[in-house]
């Protein structure tokens, strides 16, 4: 489905027309648009269900079972919806739920998550438990002006309080939750190993129906405001209760959370050292749910201007992601490579696993500011991840410990 004028226009006109009837009326009203009918525009009154997630997971995730909504009547069979449903993603779809703020405004639900909300039991076990590891996977939570939310803090076995240690900070993509991006990326498994503290922030089901960072949104674009100031919170909730080397704290995360992350590193580079982003967006990509459809598609508008010095990133995309246009990773590295002069690149391939190229954009001096790694014949899915997580593909190269690798030549 291509996104013309007509159909954008569509789109926008049903928002405006539903500011004030919530978000579950703006969803039907926009998904008749994108269905065609004449109808869109009206003020939708019939809840629709949530929806289902239609981005199949990559082959070595395939025995692991992926959460959906309830099973809901299916929809006509035509070129037109099959094209859409091939081409629009569950971030996307599910990102239909959040109207203007004053949409927002307009729908309130009452907080039910708790300091020791069990996030794995409330997706209903979809997805197999966390390894058992020796350290502790604790829950906590933070609240502001912008609201609550959840998280998990895994602490390594060897974390004493003595030292000063590093500190991850992991956003999951949409329909996860921290036990299963804990699970798919191996990141407490690397920090049993090198020493840190992992927190994974929860996207709660409240501000988004299938826990999708709101990255499209401008007010979750800017320092000290909406989801940003909810995460930067966390972070400096845990530096402060724990013997944290703020030189040496890093955000990273996948899709949905992987956009979150770049504007993470963008709007508080005092607090990050460095960022990860796995088929992520670049910074202030889209503005609104028309602009963030076209962004996935690698159609981006122009960024504003950022200044100081940006954060060191490292960059993973698959080069046939249909989720998320591999030019999206194109663009984050061109936000992140500034001030470096110098570009390296390097082919590889793990054995038995993917090819890849790797670029890295280095300073003067030799110091790394960007690295890029495209994965050829991958789609969008954590690369060298565990199956017992969803969104993985096992056939690597392991993003996880190259991540690790790269925030520690920040130090």
């Amino acid at each position: 489905m291509k996104l013309n004028d007509k159909l954008i226009a569509g789109m926008r006109q049903a928002t405006r027309s539903l500011l004030t009837q919530g978000p579950t009326a703006a969803t039907a009203a926009i998904a008749r648009v994108l269905h065609g009918s004449r109808a869109a525009t009206a003020a939708a009154t019939t809840p629709v269900p949530a929806m289902r997630d239609i981005n199949s997971p990559p082959a070595s995730a395939a025995a692991t079972p992926q959460p959906q909504a309830a099973a809901a009547p299916a929809p006509p069979s035509t070129p037109a919806y099959e094209t859409m449903m091939r081409k629009l993603v569950p971030e996307m779809m599910a990102n239909l739920d959040r109207a203007s703020e004053a949409g927002k405004a307009a729908f309130t639900m009452p907080h039910f998550e708790m300091p020791s909300f069990d996030l794995h039991a409330a997706m209903g076990g979809s997805h197999a438990a966390a390894e058992a590891l020796p350290g502790t996977f604790s829950d906590g939570s933070h609240t502001n002006g912008a609201g609550t939310r959840s998280y998990k803090l895994y602490e390594p076995s060897n974390y004493d309080g003595l030292r000063p240690v590093p500190l991850v900070v992991m956003l999951h993509g949409c329909t996860q939750n921290p036990v299963d991006f804990a699970s798919g990326t191996q990141m407490n498994q690397l920090a049993e190993e090198l020493g840190c503290l992992v927190a994974y922030p929860a996207q709660s089901q409240q501000a988004n129906s299938s826990r999708c960072w709101n990255w499209f949104h401008e007010k979750d674009q800017m320092r000290d405001q909406g989801e940003p100031s909810i995460i930067a919170g966390i972070t400096r909730d845990i530096i402060a209760s724990h013997n944290v080397d703020a030189a040496q704290v890093y955000v990273a995360g996948l899709s949905a959370g992987g956009a979150m992350a770049t504007i993470m590193g963008t709007v508080y580079p005092d607090l990050y050292a460095a960022v990860g982003v796995h088929s992520g967006l670049p910074f202030a990509a889209a503005h609104d749910l028309p602009s963030a459809l076209a962004a996935m598609q690698g159609r981006f508008g122009t960024p504003p201007a950022t200044s100081g010095r940006a954060t060191p990133i490292i960059v993973f995309h698959g080069d046939r992601d249909t989720t998320v246009s591999p030019a999206a990773g194109d663009a984050v590295i061109a936000q992140g490579r500034q001030g470096a002069r110098d570009i390296v690149i390097e082919p590889g391939k793990v054995p038995e696993g993917h090819a890849y190229t790797r670029t890295v954009h280095r300073h003067a001096d030799g110091t790394p500011q960007a690295e890029q790694w495209l994965i050829h014949g991958a789609g969008h899915a954590w690369s060298g991840g565990s199956a017992r997580g969803s969104y993985t593909d096992g056939k690597g190269p392991d993003a996880s410990r190259e991540m690790m690798r790269f925030f520690q030549t920040k130090r």
